[in-house]
């Protein structure tokens, strides 16, 4: 009888740690690029800037040397105090400039955007953030696929510096792990992904008609899921990257608080009502996604397991008790653990060096502050923009 309190204990992580394993290792080989010819449809790249002329322009030129045929670049830019406007302006793109401090953020910005459009919509609406590179041809492949009617999600990562600080390393990496390979592996299993809110694209009439999830401080990750209920699940562009470049210490910092409180908050509220679902209707792709959502980021996964595993040892010695259950669930981190690695030597060479993933236990002490401050003082309810 006492056994099962520890198996209760441990049964959450037990599950969570083996989809992980097993997501990651569906994730580890490339998904074929879709070799379709382009669609030829109309499209409008939103670009949401909130004092972004720093980085506004060479982003703009950037994007302008190789912009496919019949696709346009609409800046928005929100509330801004300095020249983001008038650098879009002189880099070629259409600007609309807004002013509404109470309702401020990326997610008003693309609807006062989708509203914009409306009397001559694009056939597609895509969506890129200030700092970030897409090239002409990771273009043509998201709106050929947002073009048929489905989401599309590009591969989105940031650029590798093997000369930034080690903990900013493991963040890099935590981010490929998270947007490249459990997303494939999410699109193997369940046949969708997640919008990570850059480089992504879907028709129109789709964003149009999405309900009100522009408060959110992860919006894309709410879209997704709305959309996702709605039957129009996002797919992942196998052959189409956006890039951005990575902070420091304490920018990654910033960013991770802003887009983690948000993610764990929606996960917490959609995750098990998607694991319901997948169970009371037999609808496998939902449960898959929804254990997916509550796999937690990295860091915390760690952390959490770590705690866990302790505290079932320490129950296990002191009452005597069958020693099947940390067993398991030590096996089960272990090949977690080799997963990890398995990623490095496929996709993460460039990004981080053996010596400094086996700091990851380090990343996770350097982030315990971050999670504490979640805790006490809730999850951020504006958009944080982070310092470069």
């Amino acid at each position: 009888m006492v056994t099962a309190v520890v198996v209760i204990l441990l049964a959450p992580f037990v599950v969570l740690t083996a989809f992980f394993v097993l997501e990651v290792l569906a994730g580890l080989r490339s998904i074929r690029a879709d070799s379709q010819p382009p669609a030829g449809a109309s499209a409008v790249i939103v670009i949401p800037a909130h004092d972004e002329a720093a980085v506004i322009g060479e982003t703009l030129r950037t994007l302008m040397t190789d912009l496919p045929q019949g696709t346009r670049v609409l800046v928005i830019a929100d509330n801004c105090t300095d020249a983001t406007a008038r650098l879009a302006r002189e880099a070629g793109a259409d600007v609309l400039e807004r002013s509404d401090p109470e309702r401020r953020g990326k997610g008003h910005a693309l609807a006062f955007a989708a509203e914009a459009l409306k009397d001559d919509p694009p056939d597609v609406f895509a969506v890129l953030d200030a700092d970030c590179r897409m090239d002409g041809a990771s273009i043509r492949a998201l709106v050929r696929v947002a073009a048929s009617g489905r989401p599309a999600q590009a591969i989105n990562l940031l650029r590798p510096d093997r000369t930034s600080p080690p903990l900013v390393q493991i963040s890099t990496f935590a981010f490929l792990l998270k947007n490249l390979v459990r997303q494939r592996g999410l699109q193997r299993l369940a046949g969708r992904v997640h919008l990570t809110g850059t480089g992504m694209a879907m028709p129109y009439a789709l964003f149009r008609a999405s309900g009100d999830v522009r408060s959110s401080i992860v919006e894309d990750l709410a879209l997704g899921l709305e959309l996702s209920q709605a039957g129009y699940e996002p797919s992942l562009v196998s052959d189409a990257t956006v890039w951005s470049s990575g902070s420091n210490e304490t920018g990654t910092l910033t960013q991770r608080r802003r887009w983690e409180g948000g993610f764990l908050a929606a996960a917490l509220r959609q995750g098990p009502k998607m694991l319901f679902q997948g169970l009371s209707r037999g609808k496998w792709a939902d449960l898959l996604a929804g254990l997916d959502l509550l796999v937690p980021p990295l860091a915390l996964f760690g952390f959490l397991n770590g705690a866990v595993l302790a505290a079932a040892v320490l129950l296990t010695w002191m009452l005597d008790l069958g020693w099947w259950p940390v067993s398991i669930h030590a096996a089960l981190l272990a090949f977690a653990g080799l997963a990890i690695f398995l990623v490095w030597r496929r996709e993460g060479r460039e990004f981080i060096s053996i010596g400094v993933l086996a700091r990851l236990p380090l990343y996770v002490l350097w982030k315990l502050p971050m999670y504490v401050g979640l805790v006490r003082r809730g999850t951020p309810r504006e958009w944080l923009r982070t310092g470069r």
